[in-house]
């Protein structure tokens, strides 16, 4: 079973990886139930299981719903009898590895945020934000049988405690829907100017993501008098403070964009895609965007350099570092640019992934008793 929190229908990342999760492990002949909050109570047949969304509060200012603790989904997942459990969430669902201990059952939790990097971004510097993340993560890891992170920068604050049941596993991307040949030459026909180049940023508008960092750096582009125009793929409660702040300048704020097909042929059609979180433990859409063999210039004290690798570049958080590592990577010959970018991109499918989940959840097929050779099918 799968369990997560901040998962709306206009989510990015956290929706896909569980989704692709969810059939990956289906592939393996799984029934996955995926319990999400929502507004009210459903349960939808998919091609890989069960979803099953149960009611739960809104957060204020962000969006997303969230489960009020553990006795929120008990009932639920008590009643579908998990055999192996994987949380999504280190806040209020963090009591469900010891909910899983005592029915005998293996939990697993993924850290999809750094925590100690998070405090900073909403905390005074001068509190003792390492001590405060080092207690918590020690308590998350001892209630679980495998803390699972997806970069070596998101496993830092775990490695540093010595957490002994640390697994990295990156994410993946389809390598078939994010491809170059699905960019689209109306996108490039809608320029203003021929030398005009497409800057597209895809994230949350929301503070942790910086993105205003993105639309400063045109700002900077524009004043240095070169011809960018940015298409900005997202929502979240920066939209209209982002809105006014990109007044004047060539930047488009398209909203959500809920067509995969259209985010995969914005993520092609561009020359470069901004990336400007600080705390992005992993970066899927940065993923994508060099699946679809695009460069990514990344925010420096993010996870991202570690995916990009060779294929794009970082620079810190200030206007000036963006816009001149953007200026470099226009500059550079496009054609290595993106073939480097789709190299490093081939180096995370799903299939990957889902192995690395299953080896998390301490599941080979030769060490799986529970498969049941007349039905064809494991337990959840």
């Amino acid at each position: 079973m799968q369990v997560a929190n901040f998962v709306a229908p206009s989510s990015g990342g956290l929706r896909t990886a569980l989704d692709r999760l969810a059939e990956g492990y289906s592939g393996h002949r799984y029934d996955v139930v995926q319990v999400i909050p929502g507004r009210s109570y459903t349960e939808t047949p998919m091609a890989w299981g069960t979803r099953v969304t149960l009611r739960a509060s809104m957060v204020p200012g962000t969006g997303y719903r969230m489960f009020s603790g553990v006795n929120a989904v008990a009932p639920t997942l008590a009643r579908f009898r998990p055999y192996r459990l994987e949380v999504h969430d280190r806040t209020t669902l963090r009591g469900l590895g010891e909910w899983a201990n005592r029915r005998g059952v293996r939990a697993l939790v993924v850290s999809h945020e750094r925590l100690d990097r998070l405090l900073g971004q909403w905390l005074p510097t001068w509190l003792p934000l390492t001590a405060a993340a080092d207690h918590s993560n020690r308590a998350l890891a001892a209630g679980f049988d495998t803390v699972v992170c997806t970069t070596a920068w998101a496993a830092e604050e775990f490695t540093r405690l010595g957490t002994p049941n640390l697994r990295r596993v990156p994410l993946g991307v389809d390598l078939a829907r994010f491809h170059p040949k699905a960019a689209d030459p109306v996108l490039r026909a809608t320029l203003t100017h021929p030398d005009e180049a497409l800057l597209v940023m895809a994230s949350r508008l929301s503070r942790e993501k910086r993105p205003e960092l993105a639309i400063e750096a045109v700002r900077e582009l524009h004043r240095r008098g070169r011809r960018v125009h940015m298409l900005v793929a997202g929502d979240g409660p920066l939209r209209l403070r982002l809105q006014e702040r990109a007044a004047g300048l060539p930047v488009r704020l398209l909203g959500f964009v809920s067509d995969p097909q259209q985010i995969a042929a914005l993520l092609a059609s561009a020359d470069v895609v901004v990336a400007p979180g600080p705390v992005e433990t992993f970066g899927l859409a940065a993923l994508e965007a060099l699946a679809s063999g695009t460069p990514v210039v990344a925010n420096l004290a993010s996870a991202l350099p570690e995916v990009l690798g060779a294929a794009g570049r970082s620079a810190r958080g200030t206007a000036g570092d963006f816009a001149d590592a953007i200026e470099a990577e226009l500059d550079a010959p496009p054609t290595e640019q993106r073939q480097a970018a789709r190299a490093q991109a081939e180096r995370f499918p799903w299939s990957a992934t889902v192995a690395g989940f299953l080896t998390a959840h301490a599941i080979t097929p030769s060490s799986d008793r529970r498969f049941d050779e007349q039905a064809g099918r494991r337990a959840r």
